[in-house]
């Protein structure tokens, strides 16, 4: 029986469908992935094939995230487990406290004044602290992850933009996203987990240091209801001649003729 995941979801997802669409579609590079959190520790633990870390070892979520996508770990981490509070804040899993508002850490480093370092903390959008002690991240296809709360998919900027435009096929939304600087896993997880809409972001040094994500990657993060509607919405988008990877016109090409194939 599926579970409900944070936003009291309780549908069950065909997940190897939903990706073997956007490989489709899309042509993907990465292996799309799950992230879910636990009320308890026992819970995570009771994931099929979770994998802990070494506890005299601390990792970025990046790194969590990035030995999933590549490596194709089944990954359960506690805070315990992470590197420090910029970590566990963005997921739920440490306070916001004074501290961590401060920006101390921040200071002279990435911001100029401590007043700028506080500024990014807190423009920083973080999931609600609620109750959580342990997140999972699992690809989505394994099928370990029981109805995750967010999945994350790493596309290049041409492969971005032919999926959301596969989202507003249906149900049009105009998307507006953020950009934080340096701990973009704000924009992206974070706000995902906090809003419940599609986020994407442009992952930030630590993402790239830390976790692997290449020099062309985009980061969007997004629960599990919005994939059926843009695998669908892609679909229909190829069969209208609209497909990734996008054939160059010509720069000196009158675009007339494909313009009117495209527009009407």
């Amino acid at each position: 029986m599926t579970t409900a995941n944070c936003f009291d979801d309780k549908k069950e997802y065909d997940f190897d469908a939903i990706v073997a669409g956007l490989n489709q579609y899309l042509r993907l590079k990465a292996t799309p992935i799950g992230m879910k959190r636990f009320k308890s520790v026992a819970e995570m633990e009771a994931v099929p094939r979770i994998r802990r870390p070494d506890p005299s070892e601390k990792l970025a979520m990046d790194q969590v995230v990035g030995q999933t996508r590549w490596i194709g770990y089944t990954l359960g981490v506690t805070m315990d487990n992470l590197m420090g509070a910029q970590c566990g804040a963005v997921v739920g899993l440490h306070p916001r406290d004074k501290e961590w508002r401060s920006g101390e850490r921040m200071h002279g480093v990435w911001y100029g004044t401590l007043e700028d370092s506080a500024a990014h903390q807190a423009a920083m959008t973080c999931a609600p602290r609620g109750d959580y002690e342990a997140i999972a991240t699992s690809p989505l296809t394994s099928g370990r992850l029981d109805n995750p709360d967010i999945c994350l998919i790493y596309m290049t900027p041409g492969q971005m933009i032919t999926f959301i435009n596969g989202l507003q096929f249906l149900n049009y939304k105009k998307y507006e996203f953020t950009c934080v600087g340096e701990s973009a896993c704000a924009d992206s997880w974070g706000k995902a987990l906090s809003t419940g809409e599609p986020s994407v972001s442009i992952p930030c040094y630590a993402e790239r240091k830390f976790g692997g994500v290449q020099d062309d990657e985009m980061l969007i993060a997004l629960p599990p209801r919005f994939l059926p509607g843009v695998v669908e919405g892609l679909a229909q988008l190829s069969r209208n001649g609209l497909r990734y990877p996008i054939p160059n016109h010509g720069l000196q090409k009158s675009p007339l003729d494909s313009i009117s194939k495209s527009y009407g």
